[in-house]
């Protein structure tokens, strides 16, 4: 059994940067590369970035 992320951010870029998106409350700015399916999953706070054309992209 999966579960699914907290957040889906698409991307336009192979490399992210995360912060949790809370303020004082996130976590440190961490950086990001996506492999070759095209996501990454942020350890800290899970939200799920996925490169925008990409081959993990399902949006229409």
């Amino acid at each position: 059994m999966s579960i699914e992320a907290p957040e889906t951010v698409r991307v336009e870029a192979q490399r992210v940067s995360c912060d949790g998106d809370q303020g004082p409350l996130g976590h440190p700015r961490i950086y990001l590369n996506m492999g070759k399916d095209g996501k990454v999953e942020c350890p800290y706070c899970d939200r799920l970035f996925i490169l925008a054309g990409g081959p993990a992209d399902t949006a229409d």
